[in-house]
């Protein structure tokens, strides 16, 4: 009652049940398992509806386990050299590292801030992480410190952010919002987030637009 009470995530509350040597309540189910089928087909049409906005399913690494078109043109039209990188992608990696978009971030340290501060929150919180996290958390640390000017770690998380993007005459203004999948009794489904850009004025509504037809 009182984890419900002060909404504390489900990997928590199962940490917590562990610790007080009960059984874990709630599921992790793998994203790719069976059980999750209709979840997949759910996450699938919401990216195929909201093109032609890009738009990720992240987990609370901030791995991209899934985009729409709009969203993988993005991540390869704004990376330098997007073979650097193992998959799944990793959004923190690609802002903070000179191969991803990090050259193409006009607002680097906006989007930084917004990306590593959930990540700081997300990980360095836990009791617990594997060696994926610790590596992880360690490069969105020392990326942290580098920042111009390090907002405080009370500041409360921007509601939308924008990002803009230039590559040579190929320019985007975008803001985000992020979403999650209700109520879920799943650890999985309770840490996945589905982020969509959408443009912030006129010029990338038609580059959107344009790059979509394209497509078709």
């Amino acid at each position: 009652m009182l984890a419900q009470a002060l909404d504390v995530p489900l990997r928590e509350r199962n940490r917590w049940l562990t610790a007080a040597r009960y059984a874990p309540l709630y599921r992790e189910t793998p994203l790719d398992a069976p059980a999750l089928g209709p979840v997949r087909d759910a996450l699938q049409m919401l990216l195929s509806a909201s093109e032609p906005n890009p738009t990720f399913v992240v987990n609370r690494r901030y791995d991209i386990l899934d985009a729409n078109q709009a969203g993988r043109w993005l991540t390869s039209a704004f990376s330098l050299d997007l073979k650097a990188f193992s998959a799944p992608l990793n959004m923190a990696e690609l802002i903070i590292d000179p191969n991803g978009m990090r050259p193409f971030l006009e607002n680097r340290e906006e989007v930084a801030y917004k990306v590593l501060s959930r990540l700081r929150r997300d990980l360095g919180s836990a009791p617990q992480l594997d060696d994926v996290e610790e590596s992880l958390l360690g490069r969105v640390n020392e990326a942290w410190h580098e920042l111009a000017q390090p907002p405080s770690p009370l500041d409360a998380l921007p509601l939308m952010v924008g990002v803009r993007l230039r590559r040579g005459d190929l320019a985007l203004n975008l803001f985000t919002t992020i979403a999650t999948l209700g109520t879920p009794l799943d650890v999985t489904l309770q840490e996945l987030r589905i982020e969509t850009l959408f443009a912030a004025d006129a010029p990338t509504k038609t580059v959107l637009s344009n790059r979509s037809r394209e497509l078709q």
